[in-house]
């Protein structure tokens, strides 16, 4: 249940983006671990033997609870270097219409060798191919093959002229372990597979087009439901969203953490929704988005990035806006406390989330960057954005990923998913309740409303020498902070203060209260920088994350000079 005291904030935050008619999604990224999280995969390394399973019942949990009629695929996710495996990711695929994309009453019974069999020829006449399967090995699974495509008016089989196929030894599904290098360069190396093993069906689908995917899942179920087939898992690639008629949630493995990537979200309360499902079907799994460290509660290291964007490419107000882009930027370095208050236990230069001006070389370079950008007339100019900020802001090994307010995903046409027109603020932890995230959002997507309405051009302040002496003290973030709360109220939104204390004294819990004398003695925790930047080898990659420090920075407070 969403409070009114966010609610009503909220309905004025949308308001104003209603009255400049802009339409500003926003999605993020909470990550969960377990209650006892023990082993690499919840504090290094992205992949682990629990993780999966976790992510199973996670996802299975949204269907039940939430959308019931989804369909969950096991996708192949990125690979990086020096890691063994690949990553992966859960996408529950949810009809926006409300219909149910998959009718089939999954359970654990086993299936049987004669069903598979059944299930093959079926399979055949469902999709009017006179083809035969190829069989995969090894024998310790069985993995037949069906090398599919669609030519745009029906489903084609290519002739790879084999009858078994040596599977690629690895850790994966069997569909990414094809050695397609076999099959000729003028045939297609699309494959349907199926995979049986210990009374279980994994089903792997070829890159299609979403109106084929859809075709193939349609005629699968059909024979599913025929044979009486229902312990079934669908694997594969999952084709964009080329209708605008679903809404995808992934559930993804990342380092030491479960990554929940929620669906852009239209307004602030369908993204509180979201955060209080994910809670729910956390709790029911037995995960949660805290660690327990010497009895003290801290996030699970994973972050909680907030993203903006627009509905379509064509809708994205960035593109066309860009000193409402440089106005968000100026306000962010101008307050220390949306750079450090929200975020994970280490901060500074060579964290994760860097501000701009801890790596950029000069604010020099920042401010002519922006003013050029400011003095730009109308126009679409999300490729000039883009080339203009992207590696600026970056960390202090040039990573244009690892920033605080990162572009990769805004205009980056030579990446994969980087043309989509996003602002990732990435300077957020995952928090201990699902009510303080959502208020962290609205607090974001209220200075973006905000900052929309009444551009903010002071120029930047050179603040460095202070980040350190001053802001990584829990009571001048808090002074900041309610300067940012002035700017605000200011334009007729007040969010609740007293919500922000409560996250602002887990962030910072009190190690000592004491008297002395006539003088109340406060001593806090307070932040501390990373002190270098590095990859550290590990057990199936590296990391990043290692911190060789033993410093711990504590504020010292009093109600009285002493």
């Amino acid at each position: 249940m969403i409070p009114n005291t966010l609610l009503i904030p909220a309905q004025k935050v949308e308001a104003l983006l209603k009255k400049k008619k802009v339409k500003l999604t926003q999605g993020g990224e909470p990550t969960l671990v377990p209650i006892v999280p023990e082993g690499p995969e919840w504090s290094i390394t992205a992949v682990g033997p629990t993780k999966l399973r976790y992510a199973y019942e996670f996802a299975g949990e949204v269907v039940k609870t939430n959308f019931p009629g989804s369909v969950v695929f096991y996708s192949p996710g990125k690979s990086y270097p020096g890691e063994t495996n690949p990553r992966w990711v859960l996408n529950v695929l949810t009809l926006k219409s409300g219909q149910p994309l998959l009718d089939l009453a999954f359970s654990e019974n086993s299936v049987s060798q004669s069903s598979v069999k059944n299930l093959r020829e079926k399979l055949l006449e469902q999709l009017k191919l006179k083809v035969s399967w190829i069989k995969g090995i090894p024998a310790e699974s069985n993995v037949w093959i069906l090398p599919l495509d669609h030519n745009g008016k029906k489903f084609v089989s290519a002739d790879w002229k084999k009858k078994t196929m040596k599977l690629i030894g690895m850790d994966a599904p069997a569909g990414l372990r094809l050695p397609l290098n076999e099959v000729p360069s003028d045939l297609s190396r699309r494959a349907l597979t199926l995979e049986f093993t210990e009374g279980a069906l994994a089903i792997f689908f070829p890159p299609l087009l979403q109106g084929p995917f859809l075709e193939l899942l349609k005629a699968i179920q059909g024979v599913l439901k025929f044979l009486g087939i229902s312990n079934v898992r669908f694997q594969g690639y999952v084709p964009s969203d080329e209708a605008d008629i679903w809404s995808k949630l992934g559930v993804a493995s990342d380092p030491g953490v479960l990554e929940i990537n929620i669906p852009p979200c239209t307004t602030w309360a369908e993204y509180a929704h979201w955060m209080i499902a994910i809670e729910n079907c956390g709790n029911a799994t037995g995960l949660r988005t805290i660690k327990v460290s010497n009895d003290t509660e801290i996030g699970t290291g994973g972050g909680n990035h907030i993203c903006f964007g627009g509905p379509t490419l064509d809708e994205n107000a960035f593109f066309t806006h860009p000193g409402w882009v440089t106005s968000i930027l100026r306000f962010w370095q101008h307050h220390p406390s949306l750079s450090y208050l929200f975020t994970g236990a280490y901060v500074g230069a060579s964290s994760q989330a860097p501000r701009t001006d801890e790596s950029a070389r000069s604010l020099y370079d920042l401010e002519m960057a922006y003013q050029y950008l400011e003095s730009l007339g109308r126009g679409d100019h999300r490729q000039i954005i883009n080339e203009t900020l992207r590696h600026l802001h970056i960390d202090g090994s040039g990573n244009t990923h690892r920033s605080e307010v990162s572009f990769d995903k805004f205009w980056n046409t030579s990446f994969p998913g980087g043309a989509c027109g996003i602002l990732e603020f990435r300077a957020i932890e995952t928090l201990p309740n699902a009510e303080w995230a959502a208020a962290v959002a609205l607090l974001w997507r209220a200075l973006a409303a905000a900052l929309l309405t009444k551009p903010f051009h002071y120029p930047l302040k050179d603040i460095s020498a202070e980040l350190q002496d001053r802001y990584f003290l829990p009571s001048f973030l808090w002074q900041d902070l309610m300067e940012v709360f002035s700017h605000l109220s200011a334009q007729g939104i007040d969010l609740p203060v007293e919500k922000f204390r409560a996250i602002w004294e887990w962030r910072f819990p009190v190690l000592l209260d004491t008297q002395l004398g006539t003088s109340n003695i406060t001593i806090r925790k307070a932040l501390e920088s990373w002190p270098l930047l590095c990859e550290q080898p590990l057990e199936g990659g590296s990391t990043s994350r290692f911190v060789d420090t033993s410093i711990e920075r504590i504020e010292i407070t009093s109600s009285a000079p002493v």
